[in-house]
């Protein structure tokens, strides 16, 4: 298998083969979450007002993101894993829209496939990809699509050295992102949201995306 890593929105835009688009911190974390919970499948986009145009047209829609971070007005929740975590969305069809993650999914468009990344569903991201894919890009979102982060560097870095079958230590891996904790978290992004998003395989499904009608969906498989 051929992997190599890329980072921010370029990246995505030159994707090849298979993207992986990684957002730990937290959108794809959130998107875990939100199907743990029971969600029969997330629609991925890039504009807030899209979202809340599919929301006018079906009020049944749960719409989830961020904007700099901030939950965004008329959303059900923030970009937010412990917002989720204890909700009923037993078949229900979310949305979401965040500044890297969803950016980099829908900018992934000479992408073959697209999978999202994150340690919560690292190892059914690799097994899903040995079973499907010959050629893999793994993209490394950071802050807003632009800036490096470390835990989406670390995951990026740690999904290649699976697919690769090298030598890793993932709770050194998580280790090291709390070192430099900062005491105070802000309202709209708690602690808490971290902790879950450094819970490596939590959940044990793939989350591959769809492109469908002109929309970007995932869909959870379990390899």
């Amino acid at each position: 298998m051929n992997v190599r890593v890329a980072r921010f929105l370029d990246g995505a835009r030159e994707a090849t083969g298979t993207a992986v688009i990684v957002d730990v911190f937290r959108a794809f974390t959130t998107t875990a979450f939100c199907v743990a919970a029971g969600a029969r499948e997330i629609v991925l986009v890039a504009d807030h007002e899209q979202a809340l145009a599919l929301k006018r047209d079906d009020p049944s829609l749960f719409l989830t993101g961020e904007i700099e971070g901030r939950p965004i007005p008329g959303f059900d929740v923030g970009n937010s894993p412990s917002a989720i975590e204890h909700l009923d969305l037993e078949g229900r069809r979310v949305v979401q829209r965040t500044s890297a993650g969803t950016q980099g999914v829908n900018a992934a468009s000479a992408a073959s496939d697209i999978l999202l990344g994150s340690f919560v569903i690292a190892e059914a991201t690799v097994r899903y990809l040995r079973g499907h894919a010959d050629e893999v890009t793994v993209v490394a979102m950071g802050h807003g699509a632009a800036e490096t982060a470390d835990e989406d560097e670390a995951c990026a870095l740690y999904l290649a050295s699976r697919l690769a079958d090298a030598p890793t230590d993932v709770a050194a891996i998580i280790a090291a992102l709390w070192e430099h904790e900062h005491p105070d978290w802000p309202d709209w992004f708690p602690r808490r949201d971290a902790e879950l998003a450094s819970e490596t395989d939590r959940f044990s499904f793939a989350l591959p995306v769809h492109r469908e009608d002109g929309l970007l969906i995932a869909r959870p498989v379990f390899p």
